[in-house]
């Protein structure tokens, strides 16, 4: 148990860069996407050096911050399986397999960009970013306030959060349509 605050630390640091690339590669997919549609050869310079960075950050930053996550959250509940008794740990980790769901369909959106298949809109890519950060808002509640009744208020505030970014993502919409620059 001498290591256990160690652990926890590991185990953090990773779903900070796990959630920084799972924050970051929607947004490279949105250029990917708008990039592929602009005229030669500002198409094929841009669709290259996107291709690129989406690729470092996804199998350099993304998926081993995933998997080293796991591997000390795994470690983690061998060393405190008395969690497993309690509510909230059973809500997070139904959070956490959204999460594992979230990556690998965003995996699979990247797979298709990289081989220049475009099945979705960049506006929907805009709206898919924000699946991480509902699911980081429900974790972080969950795992600081612990008990139903707070956590209950921590939904209700995601639900409130979701609806000011469907707003704040209308709002831009009609701002970049006025002005396409923006």
């Amino acid at each position: 148990m001498e290591y256990y605050n160690y652990i926890k630390s590991l185990h953090l640091i990773f779903v900070i860069t796990w959630f920084a690339g799972l924050f970051y590669i929607p947004r490279l997919f949105v250029y990917q996407i708008e990039a592929f549609y602009k005229p030669s050869p500002e198409k094929e310079i841009l669709g290259k050096q996107l291709k690129l960075m989406a690729k470092r950050l996804w199998y350099i930053i993304t998926w081993p911050s995933a998997i080293l996550a796991t591997l000390f959250a795994i470690w983690l509940m061998v060393l405190m399986p008395s969690w497993f008794q309690q509510g909230w740990m059973h809500v997070k980790l139904t959070f956490v397999l959204l999460l594992f769901i979230y990556h690998y369909k965003t995996h699979i959106y990247f797979k298709q960009l990289q081989g220049d298949e475009i099945k979705v809109t960049s506006n929907f890519m805009r709206i898919w970013n924000e699946g991480a950060t509902f699911i980081l808002f429900a974790v972080v509640f969950l795992v600081i306030l612990k008990s139903s009744i707070n956590w209950i208020f921590g939904v209700v505030g995601i639900i409130v959060l979701a609806v000011l970014i469907m707003f704040g993502f209308k709002l831009y919409k009609n701002i970049r349509a006025k002005n396409p620059d923006a």
